[in-house]
């Protein structure tokens, strides 16, 4: 029965002036999210009086990279999809400026969003279970339709109250033609597989991987290709997720996990062809579906029972990088050039002479160099330090001496420090603080174990080096003389180890996930700094305690309050969610 044409226009003049109605007959009720390819509101069916999702993208024009055809065309796609696991579109409209396509309300949750709110950002092995089928029979039925759907990612899976997983989004849908599949158009970072990433040719087994790479960040709490570009991406996705699933899935030790490795294999040759054996093959090992469908049901519940009792209080209870997602990178940043900056500063009067105005100004552009980079800090310390030396009062010892720092120094920003944003400020703060352990505590912040206990050793012998040229005036045959005399001490190597030790137990212990136990790692890392300090002031005075360094203690002390305090800031450690909150799109 069709309704009089004028029924739109009194619909949209019983509702108030400031609501945004869509085509005349939708009321927008929120906004899902931004992406490059349009955006997703929560709208009431005024006509209906039910509520549906809309997406809505911007038809080609000078910055749209959507025109009407290509938007009809992923509707007529979706709506060939019809099962019980991939979201059921209902509609397509155009206005002239935008394509509307109108699609099922998912009561629940996305998956980003849900592993938002669990501890750690990850999901047990039969949840994981229960996406994996789910997703795994979405992708079954729409292959068998010679469709792709190459964006799969947490956010493009829906969760409802019932526990049942759905597969949303089919915008980056290719159909096959007779001579197969075509090239990709586009995709968000973090999932996309090489293939799609270079613009060849792609086909189920891209799916796949993108399905493996969501699988592993539920089951493990980060995505192990996640970067700020494409290129880093790939460079990633060539080397490997870099910590083994064993060590967060015990029980997935073994060939389960050497499934889910081939999967995410660079080479499309060597996954899976067909994602139901893969999906039956893993969860042969992962537990019960049903079992996992009964967990969702119930974190989906909380979720709204904890969203509804404390709505006023939601912004104060998020983490402060969901809230203000720039805020800690540009921390960061900050602090790494100041410290870039009084590190060199120190040091660049030696060689381009201390009544130089260009000392400053050279000191400044290695401190906007590091805040537009920071791992690059760590480097320009110590390879200024080692310039330094090396053209310094020159002496037999000189070139040695710097060529060991520098040497050094490239050895560590090669291997470790330029992997991670923190790693330059590890090693700079030994230098321009009066302690060389003042780095112990953010190497544990910023690095997985083993990486923070080299940079935590790293740090405390560079800053040794850089404390004794510093007081010598960076005359190399004095500096020798002073190393030499203090690395003859067992106390000093005592105090080394434990710069180690701490990076080392603050990293382990933090790698659990939750703020609770980043606090507690951090903490548990000063001890083990004061503790060698204690016995290293035992070792120099046969047993009196009198000659502790306080001022290291007292360094160590306020820095492991401010680390807590970043600690808590941040949240909890995992890699939630995509596109608008920190992943990105490819454009079409």
């Amino acid at each position: 029965m069709s309704e009089p044409a004028d029924a739109p226009r009194a619909a949209q003049q019983q509702t108030s002036p400031r609501e945004e109605i869509l085509l005349g007959r939708y009321r927008v009720l929120a906004r899902r999210g931004t992406g490059g390819f349009g955006t997703v509101c929560t709208c009431w069916d005024l006509r209906l009086q039910r509520r549906v999702a809309i997406k809505r993208l911007p038809i080609l024009d000078d910055a749209a990279t959507t025109t009407a055809d290509e938007a009809l065309a992923e509707a007529r796609t979706a709506c060939m999809l019809g099962h019980p696991n991939i979201v059921t579109v209902f509609d397509f409209e155009s206005d002239g400026a935008y394509a509307y396509i109108v699609m099922e309300y998912v009561d629940g949750l996305n998956l980003a969003e849900l592993l938002a709110r669990v501890e750690g950002g990850r999901l047990t092995c039969e949840e994981c279970a229960q996406v994996l089928d789910s997703v795994a029979r979405a992708l079954e039925f729409a292959h068998e339709n010679r469709v792709l759907h190459l964006d799969i990612k947490p956010t493009n899976i829906m969760i409802d109250r019932q526990g049942v997983v759905k597969l949303a989004d089919f915008g980056m849908a290719t159909l096959a033609s007779a001579a197969g599949y075509g090239g990709a158009r586009g995709g968000t970072v973090g999932y996309m597989p090489p293939e799609q990433i270079e613009g060849m040719l792609v086909d189920e087994r891209s799916d796949v991987f993108s399905l493996a790479v969501v699988l592993w960040q539920a089951l493990s709490g980060a995505c192990p290709f996640a970067a700020d570009s494409a290129a880093a991406s790939l460079r990633l996705i060539e080397r490997g997720p870099r910590r083994p699933l064993s060590r967060d899935c015990p029980e997935l030790a073994g060939d389960p996990e050497l499934v889910l490795a081939d999967a995410l294999a660079p080479q499309a040759s060597a996954r899976p062809a067909d994602v139901r054996e893969f999906a039956d093959e893993l969860l042969s090992w992962m537990g019960d579906p049903h079992a996992g469908a009964a967990s969702l049901r119930e974190l989906v519940d909380q979720a709204e029972k904890d969203d509804g009792s404390t709505a006023a209080l939601v912004g104060e209870r998020t983490p402060l990088a969901l809230r203000l997602p720039w805020l800690p990178s540009a921390i960061g940043r900050a602090v790494t050039a100041l410290a870039t900056f009084a590190t060199v500063r120190l040091a660049l009067p030696a060689l381009l002479g201390p009544e130089s105005g260009s000392a400053a100004a050279a000191s400044l552009a290695c401190a906007v160099a590091a805040a537009a980079w920071p791992p690059l800090g760590g480097a320009l310390g110590g390879l200024t330090l080692a310039a330094a030396l090396g053209v310094t009062a020159r002496a037999p010892s000189s070139f040695p001496l710097a060529a060991a720092a520098a040497a050094a120094t490239l050895t560590w920003w090669a291997s470790v420090g330029r992997r991670e944003r923190l790693g330059g400020l590890a090693v700079l703060l030994p230098c321009c603080l009066p302690t060389p352990v003042a780095g112990a505590g953010v190497a544990g912040y910023a690095f997985d174990p083993g990486p923070a206990a080299v940079t935590g050793a790293v740090g405390y012998l560079l800053g040794s080096l850089f404390g004794h040229a510093v007081d010598a005036g960076f005359s190399a045959t004095v500096t020798v003389a002073a190393l030499i005399a203090e690395w003859a001490s067992p106390a000093f190597w005592a105090v080394c180890a434990g710069a180690a030790l701490c990076g080392a137990v603050s990293s382990a212990v933090a790698l659990r996930g939750s703020v609770a136990a980043g606090v507690c790692g951090q903490i548990l890392g000063l001890c083990l700094l004061v503790g060698s300090e204690v016995i290293a002031a035992s070792m120099e005075n046969a047993g009196i305690w009198n000659a502790l360094d306080w001022e290291a203690v007292v360094i160590a002390v306020l820095l492991t309050v401010l680390l807590c305090i970043a600690t808590v800031l941040r949240g909890p450690l995992f890699e939630d969610l995509d596109d608008e909150d920190g992943y990105h799109e490819l454009p079409q």
